[in-house]
């Protein structure tokens, strides 16, 4: 059973696989999950949707789709690439995603997310999960959560990631609804207590490890996205400060050596730098030369015959290592 005290949330164009080895590196207990991938990518699509880094580990794929069938054969293959656990996506309110009939709007349909959990769940040996809002548009009342919640864990769902907002299905942008609903984590806090023998994970708004505590006396999991994205070398105090071990934080240089190695063998079989550096802009933040590194990086990480040395130099750049 993986430990979900901390995961880092899906999030679009964003946790690929060379972002998701750059977290594995200063973390081994946190809980990465993949961007959303729709049925159709995987079904349909031409490119590898579901490839990861075995050092990823553990991995969970976050799915997008509404459809039954198509999402329990979305999880037998899922499954046997090895991934650790399958997502529901119930949360994002974008345009497109409620066009394709999942995501947030899926809320107002419990019977149906039902119906996807029991099958794939049937079908697959390892946990199918829900990440949701806590309501959505005027389905916003404690009422409406605890029936979602209720309705969908009697289909075996265990497992429940709740972004502590509500969602606004039109009116709004992806970007406005991560900010302008008000969090309720003390709604959050009332499922867990109501489903004591779920487990409840929270989402939203969390920028650091005295909160992410705070929040773990209440749920038994939290969910962090943007904050560790802008400012990545955050999770490198992970394992010591929510799981408590007694391990040596990992320098910034051990960390750039590990990626430096990791973008040569990518290069090797055809990658470009920029495809992995552009997760590490955030890095050196609040470090004298933190400027100069960003900068060195971009202007120079797409060039042709680009290699590990871009990073190397750019992070000579910085001072006071």
């Amino acid at each position: 059973m993986i430990s979900h005290k901390l995961s880092i949330a899906p999030m679009l164009d964003w946790t690929d696989r060379h972002c998701r080895y750059f977290y594995r590196t200063m973390s081994k207990n946190v809980v990465l999950y993949t961007e959303m991938v729709t049925t159709g990518a995987i079904l349909f699509g031409k490119g590898d949707y579901l490839g990861f880094n075995e050092e990823e580990h553990p991995v969970v794929l976050q799915l997008g789709g509404s459809d039954p069938k198509a999402m329990t054969e979305c999880a037998i293959i899922a499954e046997q690439q090895g991934y650790d656990e399958i997502n529901i996506n119930v949360g994002c309110p974008s345009d497109r995603v409620q066009n394709g009939k999942f995501g947030a709007c899926l809320m107002a349909e419990p019977a149906l997310v039902s119906r996807c959990v029991e099958q794939m769940q049937t079908a697959v040996n390892i946990p199918v999960t829900v990440k949701s809002r806590i309501g959505i548009d005027d389905q916003d009342s404690y009422q409406f959560l605890h029936q979602f919640i209720s309705e969908v864990s009697q289909a075996g769902c265990e497992h429940f990631i709740v972004h502590a907002r509500k969602a606004w299905l039109s009116g709004l942008s992806p970007k406005q609804n991560r900010e302008v609903p008000p969090l309720d984590y003390e709604r959050v806090y009332q499922i867990k207590r109501d489903f004591s023998s779920l487990n409840i994970s929270i989402n939203g708004g969390i920028k650091s490890f005295q909160e992410v505590n705070q929040h773990l006396t209440h749920i038994d999991g939290v969910m962090i996205g943007r904050e560790v994205y802008q400012n990545p070398y955050l999770l490198s105090q992970a394992d010591q400060q929510v799981w408590h071990e007694n391990t040596v934080v990992k320098k910034r240089a051990k960390i750039i050596e590990e990626m430096a190695a990791y973008i040569d063998n990518y290069v090797a079989n055809g990658g470009r730098v920029w495809h992995v550096v552009r997760h590490m802009l955030g890095l050196c933040n609040g470090l004298p030369g933190a400027k100069q590194y960003r900068r060195y990086l971009s202007e120079n990480a797409n060039r042709e015959g680009a290699n590990s040395r871009v990073l190397l130099e750019a992070f000579g750049k910085v001072k006071g290592i």
